[in-house]
């Protein structure tokens, strides 16, 4: 599949104050204030990266903007909180790649880190044991190199026919990970989608608008927690 990567940038508006009659001095001194205060409030904005697969990425919608992390993006900026939403989905993905391709996405300054791996690796019957060491070394990678980074994990689960070891042992890998790095946790990230036709598309996996809408609230009630809304 085509990889696909969308931002989401939450533009700041700065309004500059004018003033009626006054010199031509006066406006050039106001100019460094006006550069200064505008690179204050853009180093307060800090970075949401979603991280993940198709899942991620919204995969099959007509405007990936409608995936789960772009609905989240709107939240934000409805609420006028100081963030930025990267959206770094691959469709396709599985947690080795997602493995080697880490290093590179954190170029990008990361205040929050969601990790959204692991499906792939369940559809492909790779070992839970497999998994859980891709996404402990991704994780690895983030606080070595964002030490203050808050993490959250989005939960996911296979279907019965993997069989009920296999099913257990996966489900297994998620909160292990969430309890062992001290992360938030969302426990499984398709809940309320999952299964139910009318909210996923053709293949039976991928949400549709609207079920990509009820995937974000699952991530949002978690999220909103680890925001710094002072």
């Amino acid at each position: 599949m085509n990889k696909v990567k969308i931002f989401f940038m939450l533009a700041a508006t700065f309004a500059l104050a004018s003033c009626g009659g006054g010199d031509k001095s006066n406006s050039n001194t106001s100019a460094p204030a006006d550069t200064a205060a505008k690179s204050a409030a853009s180093a307060q904005v800090q970075t949401i990266l979603f991280f993940g697969d198709s899942l991620t990425a919204g995969y099959g919608l007509d405007d990936p903007a409608d995936a789960f992390p772009g609905v989240i993006a709107k939240k934000i900026d409805s609420l006028k909180l100081p963030y930025k939403v990267i959206n770094a989905g691959v469709s396709g993905e599985t947690s080795a790649g997602g493995n080697g391709r880490i290093n590179w996405t954190l170029k990008q300054k990361v205040d929050i880190f969601i990790l959204e791996l692991g499906a792939n690796d369940g559809l492909r019957g790779i070992s839970p044991t497999e998994t859980t060491k891709n996404l402990q070394s991704i994780i690895d990678k983030v606080r070595a190199k964002y030490p203050a980074a808050k993490l959250v994990m989005l939960g996911m689960q296979v279907p019965p026919n993997m069989g009920a070891d296999y099913v257990d042992k996966f489900k297994a890998v998620f909160p292990t990970l969430a309890t062992k790095n001290k992360m938030a946790l969302v426990p499984f990230l398709l809940q309320g989608v999952g299964g139910h036709p009318d909210l996923n598309q053709g293949d039976g996996i991928h949400p549709t608008e609207k079920g990509a809408k009820i995937v974000a609230g699952n991530v949002w009630e978690v999220l909103k927690g680890e925001l710094d809304n002072d």
